[in-house]
């Protein structure tokens, strides 16, 4: 244990701290709301002021994913998990955009749950860099996401 004269544990970095919380004030605002049709309005909203407090790059990729991904796959909800924009299947986490923002990293991610259904091999990748949403890159994430919901 680091801390060693504090007495503190430093596992966590600070912004990792910051999404931990941020996911138990989704979750608490997610037990509140009422009607199916209520959560999934609210959550939708959620998700799109979050990407709008994104800063520019952050925002216009976030912006781009969440269009290709609801268009590819109608049935994935959009949530905030962890205070990033995610797309689920039955509540479950199936794909995620993360912001480069977020953990002070050189590229935004977007990043699949175990749910996804990406298997290839023995081997695959779970999480991709993105330095900018292209065409291609749209027509990429919309080809991931189908195969991921199956």
């Amino acid at each position: 244990m680091s801390g060693k004269d504090s007495g503190t544990y430093e596992g966590f970095s600070a912004d990792e701290r910051a999404a931990m919380k941020e996911h138990a004030q989704e979750q608490k605002k997610a037990a509140r709301r009422t009607s199916k049709a209520d959560k999934e309005a609210e959550a939708l909203r959620d998700v799109l002021a979050k990407i709008a407090e994104m800063q520019d790059s952050d925002r216009v990729m976030a912006e781009r994913v969440h269009a290709v991904v609801t268009a590819a796959a109608p049935s994935l909800a959009p949530k905030l998990w962890y205070g990033m924009p995610a797309y689920a299947a039955d509540g479950k986490v199936v794909c995620f955009f993360q912001s480069a923002e977020k953990f002070k990293a050189r590229y935004a991610t977007l990043g699949f749950s175990d749910l996804a259904q990406l298997d290839e091999g023995t081997m695959w990748p779970a999480a991709f860099a993105l330095t900018e949403v292209t065409a291609d890159v749209e027509k990429q994430i919309g080809e991931l996401v189908k195969r991921a919901v199956g």
